[in-house]
C-alpha cells in the first residue's frame, strides 16, 4: 500500500481514521463527565504504580550500597534511581494499556489485565533492580569501596552479589504485580462504563452539542 488509497477522498482507509478521531473524541468527552473519583484514576492512577518504582529503586539503590560498602555520592545515586523508574513506568503504562484502553483498541480485559502486571513486574519492579546494579558498582569502582574481580570472576561476583537484593525486592516486584492489576482492572471498568454510555445513547452527535 503506497498510502494513495487513504489520501483518496471518500476512501475506506480515510473513513475508519475519522470515525475512529470521532469514537476517540466521543469517549473522552464522556470520560470528562464521569465522576471525579474515575476521572482522578483514569488520569493519575499510573502515578502509584510509577511511585512504587521509585520505591522499589530506592530500596535496591540501598541494598547494593550496604553490600558494596558505598558510603558517598548518597544524592548523586538516590536521585536517578527515583526519577528514572517513575517516568518509565508511568510512561511505559499509560503506552501499553491506558491510552490503547479510552482509545478503543483494547477491548480485551484479560489482555488489558496481563498487561498491566506485565509493567508492573518488568518496569516497575525488575527495571530499578537491574538500573541500581550498573549504577552501584560504577560507584564502588571509583571510590574504592569494596575489592572488585578481575575479568575471570567477574560474572561469578556479580551474580553473587545481586542474589541477596533480588530475594529481598522479590516481595517488591508482587506488589508492583497486584498494583498492575488492579490498576489496569480499575481502567478497564471504566472503559466499560464509557461504552455503557455510548450504547445508551440514543443519537452519539449529542455527546458533541
Amino acid at each position: 500500500m503506497t498510502g494513495r488509497e487513504f489520501l483518496e477522498p471518500d476512501s475506506p482507509q480515510q473513513r475508519l481514521y475519522l470515525d475512529g478521531l470521532k469514537r476517540i473524541e466521543i469517549m473522552q468527552k464522556i470520560l470528562n463527565e464521569l465522576p471525579k473519583a474515575d476521572q482522578n484514576l483514569c488520569y493519575q492512577g499510573s502515578y502509584f504504580l510509577a511511585a512504587n518504582a521509585s520505591l522499589c529503586g530506592l530500596a535496591a539503590n540501598h541494598f547494593f550500597r550496604n553490600i558494596l560498602h558505598v558510603r558517598k555520592a548518597a544524592i548523586v545515586s538516590a536521585l536517578p534511581m527515583a526519577v528514572i523508574p517513575f517516568l518509565s513506568t508511568a510512561a511505559v503504562y499509560d503506552v501499553f494499556v491506558r491510552e490503547p484502553l479510552f482509545s478503543g483498541q483494547l477491548n480485551c480485559e484479560v489482555c488489558a489485565v496481563v498487561r498491566g502486571g506485565l509493567v508492573g513486574a518488568v518496569v516497575g519492579g525488575l527495571y530499578p533492580v537491574f538500573l541500581a546494579l550498573p549504577l552501584t558498582a560504577s560507584l564502588a569502582a571509583r571510590y574504592s569501596s569494596s575489592p572488585l574481580p578481575g575479568k575471570e570472576n567477574l560474572l561469578r561476583f556479580w551474580l553473587s552479589v545481586s542474589q541477596p537484593v533480588f530475594r529481598k525486592m522479590s516481595w517488591a516486584v508482587l506488589v508492583q504485580v497486584l498494583t498492575g492489576l488492579y490498576l489496569a482492572t480499575k481502567h478497564h471498568g471504566i472503559y466499560v462504563k464509557i461504552l455503557q454510555q455510548m450504547n445508551t445513547s440514543r443519537d452519539p452527535e449529542e455527546l458533541k452539542a
